[in-house]
């Protein structure tokens, strides 16, 4: 009878395993949509590749402000709409 009692612990314990990953899931998933301390959600992290192409177009619109092709309006325009409503 001890391997059927053995079997049996076995069985609740891998029950009980299964609902504690769910609900950890389930608490991990709430915190990562959850807003920050400020009430502000959390925004999604910024990709190195459009960090990078941003960069890049930050840079020539530099170019073009100093050579006087942009005023400093157009700039600032242009830079608010390449960096997006965070800035």
């Amino acid at each position: 009878m001890s391997l059927f009692r053995t079997a049996a612990r076995v069985a609740v314990a891998s029950s009980v395993h299964g609902r504690v990953q769910e609900r950890q899931r389930q608490r991990w998933g709430a915190q990562s949509a959850a807003p920050d301390t400020l009430g502000q959600p959390v925004p999604p992290a910024t990709p190195p590749a459009a960090l990078d192409a941003s960069l890049a177009q930050l840079k020539q619109l530099g170019e073009l402000r100093d050579a006087g092709i942009l005023s400093q309006a157009e700039f600032e325009t242009k830079k608010a709409l390449i960096l997006g409503p965070s800035a």
